[in-house]
């Protein structure tokens, strides 16, 4: 063919050879981008896996963080450590210092005077004339201070005189019921005053001991004053006996704890608390079976008991005398609370906190008019609406798959669940005006141990820690009778404690 080029067989070869050897490179380069996709593919998957890791790390860290006593069971006293958030406040609630409106009033008032002291002009008059000499025109006006007098400890010694009768026999006047049997001794009104400062007042030992010399002029040993604490201890150990009976034989019972650092290594323990209206018992243990039912109350119980959610206060073997729970009301608004901030686009808590504190204020306004329950009027939109809400966040939060006993439920689930399951001991409250909706009461009951560990630290002995506990019990179920507790300990110390009516539960 005219123009044409003949390519010989061996540059054919040539050039198929050279095709393949490019065609081996195309693949091996795909190959290898094909292993590079695989292995980016990888990274990218172990690390969107980390960023899911880190996304619920962090959550569940600012979850942490979020957590105060506004929306868990956490005290106020923490709402202070670094990085927490403060709880809002309320209406009604916080804002101005100073004394809420509706709250029982204190001042000053005039009375009787003890002593008067009369004043009189002195000096010269504008005449020249002496005021000593002018006539008394009465009092123009009268101010009264409330002043304690200097105490300066005394020593009162008591003299036991002996008479010899005529048949010739020798008697020895007897000793004061209030003296020790010593040559020399503290008095009860002190000794009262070291127990008082060291259990009403959280004072350590060295403080109790140094305010009481810079007040009285007593020097008390650090000894003598720690060593008060079992004497007094023992001095009301039948009163607290009877406590307990009296506790167990109550219609409302309520129940806390609270954590202590106790002994030489500041372990943790825990305290137990019984309280009602009219008496406090506590108990030093752990947060455990074995401690409930050491402490004997929970099960003895046959009334209400007013608790949180804590699994042991529905222990069959704790409970079963029970005639029925109220599940603090307190605790479940803190919940709604934290729910409400762990899902912001959920309209359920607001809901369920409105219709409970409804029913709450509906209770208090129904037992100060003096009502049985709460009218069914008032009760049932409320119940209604509380019902509604909880329906609502059960279809909007769903259970996670998985063992129920070990699988994380997403916030709010477990509440519902509770809510839902437990309606009757969560308004318990709302068909008899005589149980309370809160545990309130025994939440400031078991307030004073805190403090008393924030001033003193840890306790180093738990011998003394139950001593303490004791006397606090004693203490707290006389106040609550009217009885004050400088009066109460000096009582027990003289062998004559005071002791609550027996018929009131």
């Amino acid at each position: 063919m005219p123009g044409s080029q003949d390519v010989s067989r061996e540059d054919l070869l040539a050039l198929i050879a050279e095709l393949r050897s490019v065609n081996v490179a195309l693949q091996t380069r795909v190959a290898e981008q094909d292993a590079r996709v695989v292995e980016q593919d990888a990274r990218i998957a172990a690390q969107e896996a980390r960023i899911a890791a880190q996304d619920a790390r962090i959550a569940q860290l600012e979850r942490a963080l979020s957590r105060n006593s506004g929306n868990s069971s956490m005290p106020p006293s923490s709402d202070d450590l670094p990085g927490r958030r403060t709880p809002p406040r309320r209406d009604g609630k916080g804002g101005q210092r100073g004394k809420r409106p509706g709250a029982p009033g204190s001042g000053l008032a005039w009375r009787v005077p003890d002593e008067a002291v009369a004043h009189r002009p002195e000096g010269v008059c504008g005449c020249g004339a002496d005021l000593g000499d002018a006539a008394d025109a009465g009092v123009a006006r009268s101010h009264q201070v409330h002043e304690i007098p200097l105490t300066t400890a005394k020593v009162v010694q008591h003299d036991l005189h002996a008479v010899v009768c005529g048949c010739g026999r020798r008697h020895v006047a007897a000793r004061p019921g209030d003296v020790a049997d010593a040559p020399v001794s503290y008095g009860p009104s002190l000794r009262a005053l070291v127990v008082y400062l060291l259990v009403f007042q959280h004072l350590p030992v060295e403080r109790c001991a140094r305010l009481v010399a810079d007040v009285t002029g007593a020097t008390p040993s650090t000894g003598f004053v720690h060593g008060l604490l079992s004497t007094a201890a023992a001095a009301v150990g039948d009163v607290v006996a009877l406590v307990r009976t009296l506790v167990t034989a109550a219609f409302v019972v309520g129940f806390d704890e609270t954590t202590l650092r106790v002994g030489p290594a500041g372990m943790k323990r825990y305290v137990l608390s019984a309280s009602t209206d009219r008496h406090t018992l506590y108990w030093l243990g752990g947060r455990d079976k074995t401690s409930f039912a050491d402490f004997g109350i929970l099960p003895a119980v046959t009334g209400i008991a007013v608790h949180d959610r804590y699994a042991l206060y529905d222990h069959p073997d704790l409970t079963g005398k029970l005639s029925g729970h109220q599940i603090c009301c307190a605790h479940l608004l803190r919940d709604l609370t934290d729910a409400a901030e762990a899902n912001p686009d959920h309209h359920w808590p607001a809901q369920a906190d409105r219709a409970l504190r409804d029913l709450i204020r509906a209770a208090h306004a129904a037992r100060d008019r003096g009502q049985p329950a709460v009218p069914t009027q008032v009760a049932d939109p409320l119940i209604a609406q509380f019902r509604q809400a909880v329906r609502f966040g059960l279809s909007q939060i769903q259970r996670a798959p998985g063992p129920a006993a070990t699988t994380k439920q997403p916030p709010g689930r477990l509440l519902l669940e509770c809510l839902r399951d437990r309606q009757d001991d969560v308004l318990r409250f709302v068909t008899d005006t005589r149980i309370p909706p809160t545990n309130n009461r025994s939440e400031r009951d078991l307030r004073p141990l805190k403090t008393q560990q924030k001033i003193s630290g840890r306790l180093t002995s738990e011998t003394t820690t139950r001593h303490r506990l004791t006397l606090r019990s004693y203490i707290s179920t006389a106040a609550k009778h009217g009885t004050d507790a400088m009066t109460a300990l000096r009582d027990a110390l003289t062998g004559n404690p005071w002791s609550p009516p027996h018929a009131t539960v």
